[in-house]
């Protein structure tokens, strides 16, 4: 596995020269995996594309996407798309054992290209599907991989990924960089990174590569394809409001105050982890480090004090309003709009008063 050095997230300077394996200087490239299913691309891949298109630029190389699949399904369009959202070349693999995702077939199509056109950089989501392709690739090409990363950046001293992660429970931001293996490997959530502009007039190369692997060399079967039953479930990633809740909330009572504002708004309901382990609400409504990363246009954040594994989940918001009774609460620190008082009174107050906006905005339309 990979020689890492860790260092304080807010340095991405002096980690220390190191000079890179002769045969590893020819790796170069920037490579964005693109995740689908069912005939649709998980968009936690043209967030990486955007946020690869930064690293490639730094580096002054190519960014490419990597698509695999079968013959039918629409696998040249996610190339195309790939180049809508900033890479330069797409490889692509089309394979009939390629129809689902396996990691037997998924993971000898990556490593096999890896191998033959050698990126210095590969970068896949932190999703199910990436989480077990990223290990299985990373091990078979003995490199290092850093898993859950909520920032990348390029060391100026040896143009090493310097990927940051949360570490010790949350408590502490990391930066790890792989030293002496190539290619340097990360896995970021998805609604970490932002979404970048599409520009459907960039065009760029698709690069076809073979398989070589049939049906009857693969362990795994699939027998059936059942889907998640997730309709009901919050879908916090994807909410453009979200009304999240703290201990501040004193107990599980006043959480209908949350519960009756989101309502108001068509928003959905977060909560910090402490609530979600007293019960309070249920764990898919998490957000933090060991919750949902989410990127809302508003996020009302109600006694929550502003711990950083809180924090790393939600920062990302365009607009965050703070509700908290201690002036000097952390989360005052990087919110947007800070409200100094009592969450139980001001909730109610705010739900009213949006109550009386929207219903003029009605009449007025």
């Amino acid at each position: 596995m990979s020689e890492t050095n860790a260092a304080p997230a807010k340095k991405p300077a002096g980690r220390g020269n190191f000079e890179l394996d002769e045969r590893l200087k020819a790796y170069k490239g920037v490579w964005v995996f693109i995740e689908h299913e069912r005939g649709e691309v998980h968009p936690v891949s043209w967030e990486l594309l955007g946020e690869g298109r930064k690293l490639a630029d730094k580096l002054g190389v190519e960014l490419s996407g990597v698509v695999m699949g079968a013959p039918g399904l629409p696998t040249r369009r996610f190339c195309e798309e790939s180049f809508f959202h900033g890479a330069d070349n797409c490889y692509l693999i089309e394979d009939t054992v390629l129809s689902n995702y396996r990691n037997e077939s998924f993971t000898k199509g990556l490593t096999d290209l890896v191998n033959a056109y050698q990126p210095e950089i590969l970068l896949l989501g932190a999703t199910t599907q990436g989480r077990d392709l990223a290990g299985s690739v990373a091990t078979t090409l003995q490199t290092g991989l850093t898993a859950d990363c909520t920032e990348l950046n390029i060391d100026p001293d040896n143009r090493g990924l310097a990927a940051t992660r949360p570490t010790f429970g949350g408590s502490l931001l990391c930066t790890i960089i792989t030293k002496n293996y190539r290619p340097q490997m990360a896995t970021i959530r998805p609604r970490v990174m932002s979404m970048p502009d599409r520009n459907a007039t960039r065009t760029g190369r698709i690069i076809e590569h073979p398989l070589g692997l049939i049906e009857t060399s693969i362990i795994t079967k699939v027998l059936a394809y059942i889907p998640d039953e997730n309709q009901d479930k919050p879908q916090l990633p994807f909410a453009d409001i979200i009304i999240a809740g703290g201990r501040g909330m004193k107990k599980p009572e006043n959480f209908q105050l949350i519960w009756d504002l989101a309502q108001v708004l068509g928003a959905e309901v977060g909560a910090t982890r402490p609530v979600v382990q007293a019960g309070w609400v249920d764990a898919e409504r998490q957000v933090g480090q060991s919750g949902k990363t989410v990127r809302p246009k508003l996020y009302i954040a109600a006694g929550i004090s502003g711990a950083i594994q809180h924090r790393v989940g939600m920062e990302g918001s365009d607009v965050i309003i703070a509700i908290n009774n201690d002036p000097n609460a952390a989360i005052f620190e990087f919110a947007t709009y800070g409200i100094v008082g009592n969450a139980m009174t001001i909730l109610p107050a705010l739900t009213e008063t949006f109550k009386q906006q929207l219903a003029v905005a009605r009449v007025a339309s």
